[in-house]
């Protein structure tokens, strides 16, 4: 840890009721190879003892508290108070692995062009055990616009490492948004000429836990495909990338209709399902096996099966094949 000169990384924890984990965090922190950093934990109005647990630390870190404003002004602040060129982020219930800021500082010196270079991220479960690790660059070779917004390659935060300068340029997160931020702040920034590149490895531990794994899907859902709305309103996107349009924003409904089934609003699953149709870039019958297909990968990369003769016995997707008969029969 820098004590003595300026830290060329800063460190940001946001932390909002974390006390079961943020001292994990901070010791992963701690244990870098790399030592030109600076910890800051901006705790967004705690009401459990985060406080407390981060006693021990004072001399560590630089802690602040604010009221309750979300994970992305809690970011913002970091950001504001950041003296490193470089930033990376770090979730109060994640880990960074050892050599996180060595490897990550390092492909930002062999490329000085970069403004964000993205690493892989280990699944692991609420014991800290590895369930899998994830390597996003084997389906999106290129971290370019048409990248980041076909596939939106982001586990977790903790796996991006930014040039700070960048950060600023675009205005950092948009703190309107409940989920999806991630997404909103990488667009923003390739559409503005940021470039990224992969660390083909591994750099952060994404805890699986009933907290984080069980989200507010409607949420999650409006805020990804507000951010789509936002996105190709843009009247500076070009041409290739307006293209695009029809497909990602099939894909996404779709995801985000998985993403509600899997969190249980299946209502809204079949209302993000029917939003999709339009987009589909197959026959009815096709799409609907494409759907199903779609689940099936989506609940795999998390770790679990699909049931699929469950999903046909409810009711909401008995409601929803009697919908597409009737509208592939007007079709």
């Amino acid at each position: 840890m820098s004590t003595t000169t300026t830290p060329r990384v800063s460190v940001i924890i946001p932390v909002y009721n974390g006390d079961r984990y943020i001292c994990q965090a901070i010791e992963s922190v701690l244990a870098q190879t790399y030592q030109s950093y600076e910890i800051i934990v901006i705790d967004d109005g705690s009401t459990d003892n985060t406080h407390l647990v981060l006693e021990p630390y004072v001399e560590a870190i630089r802690y602040v508290y604010q009221e309750n404003q979300g994970v992305s002004a809690a970011r913002n602040h970091g950001i504001d108070l950041a003296q490193g060129e470089l930033i990376a982020f770090l979730d109060a219930d994640d880990f960074f692995l050892s050599n996180k800021l060595t490897a990550q500082v390092g492909v930002f010196d062999a490329q000085p062009n970069l403004g964000i270079v993205h690493s892989g991220w280990r699944r692991v479960n609420q014991d800290g055990e590895t369930i899998k690790d994830e390597t996003p660059w084997d389906y999106v070779p290129k971290l370019d616009l048409e990248g980041w917004l076909r596939w939106k390659p982001i586990g977790t935060m903790g796996t991006l490492m930014f040039r700070r300068d960048w950060l600023q340029q675009v205005g950092s997160f948009e703190a309107g948004l409940g989920h999806a931020e991630d997404v909103d702040l990488v667009l923003r920034l390739a559409l503005q000429g940021c470039e990224a590149d992969w660390l083909r490895e591994s750099t952060v531990c994404y805890r699986q836990h009933d907290r984080n794994t069980m989200r507010d899907g409607i949420s999650q859902a409006r805020s990804i495909n507000r951010v789509l709305d936002k996105f190709f309103a843009s009247e500076s996107l070009p041409l290739e990338v307006q293209l695009l349009e029809k497909q990602v924003r099939y894909n996404t409904l779709v995801w985000s209709s998985w993403y509600l089934y899997y969190t249980g609003f299946y209502s809204e699953m079949v209302e993000y399902l029917q939003r999709s149709w339009k987009y589909s870039p197959f026959l009815p019958v096709g799409t609907v096996i494409n759907w199903i297909d779609s689940f099936t990968v989506f609940s795999e990369n998390v770790g679990d099966d699909l049931d699929a003769d469950k999903l046909a016995k409810t009711s909401e997707w008995q409601n929803l094949m009697s919908w597409v008969i009737s509208h592939s029969e007007v079709s």
